[in-house]
């Protein structure tokens, strides 16, 4: 039989597990959006909109932390010619960060 303390223990860790989960899909949703962004910015269209979305999503699982799909959305806005800066970057990010969390709370997903 569990004591208070392992169901609180496990409650606890039900939480955390939760809010990974949430966390993991807000970040997967933000890289999306961004990465739609980014191809509309290079002037891609259609199918190569999708692909290009899932490649910035497929990048942040790489490493940890976002530098990575930051390094790819630099890199590939550059060799296509796009005039940017960082601060137009992380002011993108930030805003796919707000739409993504509004859209996961959207469909019930609730936050971190």
């Amino acid at each position: 039989m569990s004591s208070g303390f392992e169901k609180m223990e496990e409650g606890q860790d039900a939480k955390l597990k939760h809010a990974s989960e949430v966390q993991f899909r807000i970040e997967a949703r933000r890289n999306k959006l961004l990465g739609r962004w980014a191809a509309g910015c290079m002037g891609l269209e259609g199918d190569a909109v999708d692909a290009y979305a899932m490649d910035v999503v497929k990048e942040d699982i790489k490493e940890p932390g976002v530098e990575d799909v930051l390094a790819k959305i630099r890199t590939d806005l550059g060799a296509s010619g796009v005039d940017f800066d960082d601060a137009m970057i992380m002011g993108k990010l930030e805003e796919c960060e707000r739409m993504a969390i509004e859209q996961l709370k959207e469909e019930g997903y609730g936050s971190t």
